[in-house]
């Protein structure tokens, strides 16, 4: 067997966007890894970047089931003892609107370079405007 090796030229790259308004939070960061990582494609290389650019709308609104909203923390520590910081969805949506879908992603992707790279093409945004109008975005549905 060989292992199949695409050159950057010969990849499409398309751009989407998606609004996460009134969607589950955690249905949308997997639909976008999927389309990150180019899974939704026939030519999907595992060890290469063969997806898409997304662009996400209204991350601010997107939706929790049951008490989520205020029983999902996120954590965090300083290093020091005694560092343990918590913080309830609802105050982090609050303080950094976008980080929530961020950190949903970034979980789903694979860890290393690879899912550094992969995690570049995502563009998240708290409101319903983006700059990217240029790029022609294609709206893909969840």
């Amino acid at each position: 067997m060989k292992t199949i090796m695409k050159k950057s030229g010969d990849q499409e790259t398309k751009w989407y966007v998606v609004d996460a308004e009134g969607k589950r939070l955690g249905r949308v960061a997997e639909k976008v890894a999927r389309v990150l990582r180019g899974k939704n494609k026939p030519e999907f290389l595992y060890h290469q970047d063969t997806g898409d650019y997304v662009i996400i709308l209204n991350a601010a609104k997107a939706d929790l089931s049951g008490n989520k909203r205020n029983a999902k923390f996120y954590y965090r520590h300083s290093g020091y003892p005694g560092g343990l910081t918590m913080e309830s969805y609802d105050k982090m949506v609050q303080r950094k609107p976008t980080f929530p879908m961020e950190h949903a992603i970034k979980g789903m992707l694979p860890k290393g370079p690879l899912g550094r790279e992969l995690f570049r093409h995502v563009k998240v945004y708290a409101g319903a405007d983006h700059p990217h109008t240029a790029q022609k975005p294609e709206t893909l549905e969840i």
